[in-house]
């Protein structure tokens, strides 16, 4: 069982890197193999960072032999993805919205229908926007087909609709105890 981590901030080691890492090691105590990925990196490799809809279907010219189709190929093959977003006004990241619009070919493909996901976010302050930012990484899974599930576990909490936490996450417990939750999560409900 894989569980891919997207890093959707243009920090690599940042506050939503630190959650996400939290999230996937919940996943790999549930026996997942785990990998984390930055796409704000992958994407500085192409020309024009974001979709233009050159063609329908998606033929992929536009990120072929770069980093991110070595992505999308780890992303349509997962059986869990945990998506992290810092938020900016209310929202994922442009980053994350430009590397999600490139899927277009794997929903074409119809390769992340059924795949486990689930949505956590940072904000600056504790109720900076978190939860709609998680609304919308859901959205954007549900497009896909994906089962979306929040961070909660039956041994430890119900949970609400992701992992949510305050920067600087280092110090936020809570948000680092439901990101692993989530990561429980995800991974459980990709065995079964």
């Amino acid at each position: 069982m894989k569980v891919i981590g997207i890093n959707g901030s243009p920090h690599q080691d940042g506050n939503t890197s630190l959650m996400l890492t939290k999230a996937l090691e919940g996943a790999k105590n549930e026996g997942a193999e785990v990998e984390l990925i930055n796409i704000a990196t992958a994407l500085e490799e192409l020309e024009v960072p974001f979709c233009e809809h050159c063609s329908s279907p998606c033929t992929q010219v536009c990120y072929q032999g770069t980093l991110i189709e070595k992505h999308l190929d780890l992303l349509g093959a997962a059986d869990g993805v945990i998506i992290g977003s810092p938020v900016y006004f209310g929202t994922v990241s442009g980053q994350l919205k430009a590397f999600w619009d490139l899927t277009r070919a794997l929903r074409s493909e119809k390769s992340l229908i059924n795949t486990v996901g689930g949505a956590l976010a940072v904000g600056a302050s504790r109720f900076g926007g978190q939860e709609t930012t998680v609304r919308a990484l859901q959205d954007m899974m549900l497009i896909q087909g994906m089962t979306v599930v929040g961070d909660g576990i039956v041994e430890d909490n119900a949970g609400h609709q992701g992992a949510c936490g305050q920067k600087e996450v280092k110090e936020d417990q809570v948000a680092q105890q439901q990101a692993m939750i989530l990561g429980k999560r995800v991974a459980r409900v990709a065995k079964k």
